[in-house]
């Protein structure tokens, strides 16, 4: 769509609307308050592996979303570790090698709901270096600008790896092509896109924003870092 948004909230409500008037969201329904899973959601997840760094990508961080659980499956059949964030950080994350999936339980092993028979939990001290970072969006603009479902923790977790001393790495999201608007609003501490992958185009940002160095202290509330223990162990 080629609207611009005052405010990241109206621009969330237009395309949750937009992708439920227009029969695109899939289940979970409504799509509301949530990562919006879409029509195509599968051929997004396919189209992303055609190019680097994904397309021989070893580690890669995919949000626990719906749409992205086709990333999730996609990246185990082609060998790629995964790790995804547990709520808030309290469990640092799952890890799941496709080397101990068996071939006819890749889908289940992707799902959140059933991922946890597969899944072996890591720290957040002992996570490897990524390759890349796929999350998943409510609202995405061509420039690389992204907003989620509202609570900021794919900004986090970004911000905490950078905490961490983890390098920066391209991030991508999978979308339908009518979650992308004109312009949202922007923040220091927003999580940059590099790519923006719809079921029938790929979108390379020319020059994504610069990523966030580390966590923006003052953004955070103490209900934050009560939410978050993770927040209040790096900031002693």
């Amino acid at each position: 769509m080629d609207a611009r948004f005052d405010t990241k909230s109206a621009a969330r409500e237009a395309v949750w609307d937009a992708l439920e008037d227009e029969g695109i969201a899939r289940f979970p329904f409504p799509p509301h308050g949530r990562i919006p899973n879409f029509e195509g959601a599968p051929a997004a997840a396919e189209r992303l592996f055609e190019e680097p760094p994904f397309t021989g990508a070893r580690r890669l961080k995919v949000n626990p979303d719906a749409p992205q659980r086709h990333v999730r499956i996609e990246a185990l059949r082609r060998g790629c570790v995964v790790f995804v964030p547990t709520p808030r950080l309290r469990g640092g994350f799952k890890r799941l090698d496709p080397a101990s999936i068996p071939d006819d339980e890749t889908k289940p092993a992707a799902s959140l709901s059933k991922m946890d028979r597969w899944a072996e939990p890591v720290a957040l001290d002992d996570l490897p270096p990524l390759d890349a970072i796929v999350t998943g969006s409510v609202a995405v603009t061509s420039g690389g600008h992204r907003c989620g479902k509202g609570e900021g923790y794919s900004d986090l977790e970004y911000a905490i790896l950078r905490e961490l001393g983890h390098d920066p790495v391209p991030v991508a999201t999978t979308v339908h092509s009518r979650q992308r608007v004109a312009s949202v609003p922007t923040d220091p501490h927003d999580l940059p896109l590099a790519r923006i992958v719809t079921p029938e185009q790929t979108i390379d940002v020319a020059d994504p924003p610069a990523p966030p160095t580390g966590i923006d202290w003052t953004a955070l509330s103490a209900a934050d870092l009560e939410e978050m223990p993770v927040l209040r162990e790096l900031r002693g």
